[in-house]
């Protein structure tokens, strides 16, 4: 009998199933289509009762003794084991780091923006880490440096606090800051909780209670303006062609 294949790869071989003739054990332990377990059975008569409901059978704990199976369609298997993981990721924002850079002399319009993108990832339970970099003589006044640090972190009290006092590692201050619970956290500004008013439309059909005015009517009696048509515009005579040269002086 051949060796099971083992897969090199520690993300695939998380992700690896084997299904019906890939199984290697002699007993299973079987879960039917229902649910409710069906006990330890040979693997042949386990495969005999995947075709008889025509569903797979799918190994779902490879390290168990004797190993437990599903009898249930690998389709639909897969699809719930995606939309598990995707449901667990929805959840780990809080391991994630998003970075935001200062300088020393930094725009006050910039350091409004930047502000304003470090209040939406603590909002979205993301930690925020926090990079001033001094570059050539700014070294000398690391003051005005960590002023800017310290004023970014206390716009931010509201929805976060930092991890710990900022650090100067190399040419740079660094400082991470950790979302606040939900529950004191402030709401974020930038949300609109309102929905947008729908703009009046210029041609709308009148309501039914509204009174519209009639229309003026046009004079009969104003005389009339004749109607002269327009006369084409004088020719300009084209001096790129050297017949229109020729022509001006004959003419005079």
């Amino acid at each position: 009998m051949s060796h099971p294949f083992v897969p090199r790869n520690p993300s695939f071989s998380s992700s690896f199933v084997r299904v019906n003739g890939k199984i290697r054990a002699r007993e299973v332990r079987v879960i039917g289509v229902d649910g409710h377990q069906l006990g330890v059975i040979p693997l042949n008569e386990a495969l005999g009762l995947a075709r008889t409901h025509n569903v797979d059978l799918v190994e779902i704990a490879a390290q168990a003794v004797p190993p437990v199976c599903r009898l249930v369609d690998y389709g639909k298997f897969r699809y719930e084991q995606a939309k598990k993981e995707k449901d667990s990721r929805k959840h780990q924002h809080a391991n994630r780091v998003k970075e935001v850079q200062l300088s020393p002399t930094i725009d006050p319009h910039d350091f409004r923006v930047k502000l304003d993108h470090a209040t939406d990832f603590l909002c979205d339970d993301m930690k925020v880490k926090i990079t001033l970099r001094f570059r050539g003589r700014e070294m000398v006044h690391q003051d005005i440096g960590m002023q800017t640090v310290d004023r970014f972190i206390k716009e931010l009290v509201p929805f976060g606090h930092p991890d710990a006092p900022p650090k100067l590692i190399g040419k740079g201050l660094n400082v991470m800051i950790s979302p606040l619970p939900r529950n004191k956290r402030a709401k974020n500004p930038r949300a609109s909780s309102e929905p947008p008013s729908a703009a009046p439309q210029k041609n709308s059909p009148p309501s039914a209670g509204a009174v519209s005015e009639p229309p003026i009517p046009a004079n009969p009696h104003a005389p009339s303006k004749p109607q002269t048509p327009p006369s084409p515009p004088p020719a300009k005579p084209d001096f790129n062609n050297p017949f229109t040269e020729l022509d001006v002086k004959l003419g005079q």
